[in-house]
């Protein structure tokens, strides 16, 4: 697949790299002075970030292409994403350029935060195959897309649109009427107005509505809303015990957000002063880097427990390719990237997170035996009784890792066995470089008696036929080791006499 983006802002930029992490081919139009930096540095961001929300590898990344003119990046595109400023004749003149050489069947897509799709249509050859797709930055983390169509966008256009948006991670949203703004926006600028006049008024600074917002509904909005949150608030009773309790109080004359300050010099100066004594003396990429960070925790949460916004990563990631498909002898049982949060004071992946992938991998085996959520959700699983872990080089964080996982055991299984799983997990990152195995023993319990028992007969048959795929293979360097076991080229040849005692 193809995406052509036409403007290389914070916006063009970041669609460029939700594109491109997703695996299609990007060009790239924008004629600005020093683009390519900024939009190349946008990508760096991206590719540090987004691979953290997974537990599976994205697509291998596309081909970034810079392109000399619209007709260039818009040639044999599936998608093309108009992103030029909020003009609407230059928006226009972009999406009519583009149309003259991209295919009848290409989705042309603009990301307006304000134009209604029928103005951008407006003088079209094709009025049909364009639509706004409003996204949120950092487009290649935040997952909304407002999908507005006019009464002439083709269906088809429309349906294909929402269709490779979810294919590459996002929750398009489609607006059932064209408006000025759409909604997410809408809502956006009534908060906006309203924080204008209460800095404006002296009631409060740049940085304390800021903190009004994040410390406190900023949070519930994040994985509720705004209705949702309303219901809950009325408690038992609903949402109709809320409004009546505090529906009376829309008539109040607690905000002037049909009315908006005069953004005066001295208005604008006191905003722009007090946002950089807010920031201090952080630069937009190292705040980008928080920014991404904070989403990236807030999302992976969210995916957890399949809520909200989470639902979109969770429901992408396993959309995403099967590591242990079509593998070899050893199934590689996880791929993906390290997320920088499980870095430590070393700059590298706290022990903790080890135990974390081996386990991840030993998950994915026992679903490879059939032994998955199905097969505990009836009462059946394997414990994990014996652990033992060798850590043989640094793994940092955004670094590309994989699992491989051999069973120990070799043959044909006695009648009433599979009660153990003897695994062994090899850690490798970049290409193919051991930095750490995992050896672990597991038992198959009954859960409702909380004992040993024998496995299901299917899975005692796809645990027979694994295990007859490694029985050829040769025993894992390392398996068998206890703690501070030397291995075999450390040990050094017995001696006559005693070493001398150390003065230590």
């Amino acid at each position: 697949m193809r995406a052509a983006i036409i403007g290389g802002g914070v916006i063009g930029a970041g669609w460029a790299a939700r594109f491109l992490l997703n695996g299609w081919d990007v060009t790239v139009f924008d004629p600005g002075v020093d683009t390519r930096r900024r939009v190349e540095e946008v990508i760096d961001n991206a590719r540090r970030s987004l691979p953290a929300l997974y537990d599976r590898s994205l697509p291998g990344e596309g081909a970034l292409i810079w392109c000399d003119s619209v007709a260039a990046a818009a040639v044999a595109a599936d998608w093309i994403q108009e992103s030029v400023p909020e003009r609407l004749e230059a928006k226009r003149a972009v999406l009519g350029e583009a149309q003259r050489h991209a295919p009848g069947g290409a989705v042309l897509a603009s990301s307006t935060s304000g134009f209604k799709p029928s103005d951008l249509q407006c003088g079209a050859r094709r009025p049909g195959q364009i639509l706004v797709c409003h996204p949120f930055n950092p487009v290649y983390l935040l997952p909304l897309v407002e999908v507005v169509p006019s009464p002439a966008t083709d269906p088809s256009i429309l349906d294909r649109s929402i269709a490779l948006l979810e294919a590459v991670g996002m929750r398009p949203l489609p607006i059932r009427k064209e408006i000025d703004a759409h909604v997410a926006d809408r809502l956006l600028e009534a908060a906006w107005r309203e924080a204008l006049w209460l800095v404006r008024d002296g009631i409060a600074t740049t940085a304390e509505i800021d903190e009004a917002i994040r410390c406190g509904f900023g949070l519930r909005w994040a994985q509720m809303g705004l209705f949702e949150t309303y219901r809950i608030a009325g408690g038992e009773a609903g949402m109709r015990h809320f409004i009546a309790q505090f529906g009376p109080a829309l008539q109040w004359n607690w905000s002037r957000l049909t009315d908006v300050p005069e953004l005066t010099d001295d208005l604008i100066d006191r905003i722009a002063e007090q946002s950089d004594r807010q920031t201090g003396a952080r630069d937009v990429r190292r705040l980008e880097r928080l920014r991404d960070d904070n989403l990236v925790a807030i999302l992976r949460a969210l995916k957890s427990n399949d809520h909200g916004a989470g639902r979109t990563v969770a429901a992408h990631e396993r959309s995403l390719p099967d590591a242990g498909a079509g593998a070899g002898p050893l199934p590689v049982t996880v791929s993906r990237q390290v997320p920088r949060s499980w870095t430590d004071y070393n700059g590298h992946v706290n022990e903790s997170h080890y135990l974390e992938l081996f386990a991840q991998a030993t998950d994915r085996t026992m679903e490879l035996i059939g032994a998955g959520a199905d097969y505990v959700a009836a009462g059946k699983s394997y414990f994990t009784v014996e652990s033992h872990l060798r850590h043989l080089d640094e793994v940092r964080g955004g670094e590309r890792i994989r699992v491989t996982t051999q069973l120990l055991a070799g043959g044909r299984l006695p009648a009433g066995d599979g009660r153990k799983l003897h695994l062994f997990h090899r850690l490798e990152r970049g290409a193919g470089r051991l930095a750490a195995t995992g050896e672990h023993l597991l038992l198959h319990v009954d859960l409702k008696t909380r004992r040993s028992c024998p496995p299901d007969a299917r899975v005692a048959a796809r645990l027979e036929r694994l295990l007859a795929r490694h029985a050829a293979l040769p025993r894992p360097e390392g398996a068998g080791r206890f703690v501070a076991q030397r291995a075999a080229h450390e040990r050094e040849p017995a001696r006559a006499d005693p070493p001398p005692a150390s003065a230590g």
